[in-house]
């Protein structure tokens, strides 16, 4: 797979000689049988050997819950918004102090207590 670099400006340009875009690594390239030379202009620098990076998802892209009657967004109360992108159910020494201080972190341990207690039943 021959990746571009296409400028957001071109990209109808470049999909109508056959284009494709992939989504995972955010580029577009030349899909296999099809010729290289009509693509020139977008080759970069490190021509067929480039491969863009996987894009890392944004913060903006995770889902949120909406209350399906009112369609107004659902927020606990223990809602800490995290600026670091980790996994609030995994130890983290960046995240661990502005969750224990927001109460997440307690109202999270006494959930996993009864849970524990339901699952030895």
């Amino acid at each position: 797979m021959m990746y571009l670099k296409v400028p957001f400006a071109e990209k109808e340009e470049a999909k109508a000689l056959g284009a494709r875009w992939n989504n995972e690594r955010k580029s577009w390239y030349v899909p296999e049988g099809k010729d290289a030379a009509a693509f020139a202009r977008w080759l970069p620098p490190g021509g067929a050997d480039f491969v863009p990076a996987i894009a890392a998802p944004s913060l903006k892209s995770r889902p949120v819950m909406t209350d399906s009657y009112a369609g107004k967004p659902v927020i606990g109360r223990h809602y800490t918004d995290l600026q670091h992108d980790c996994d609030p159910f995994e130890v983290c020494p960046v995240c661990a102090p502005k969750l224990a201080s927001s109460g997440w972190q307690a109202a999270y341990d006494d959930v996993a207590k009864m849970l524990k207690v339901l699952r030895a039943a």
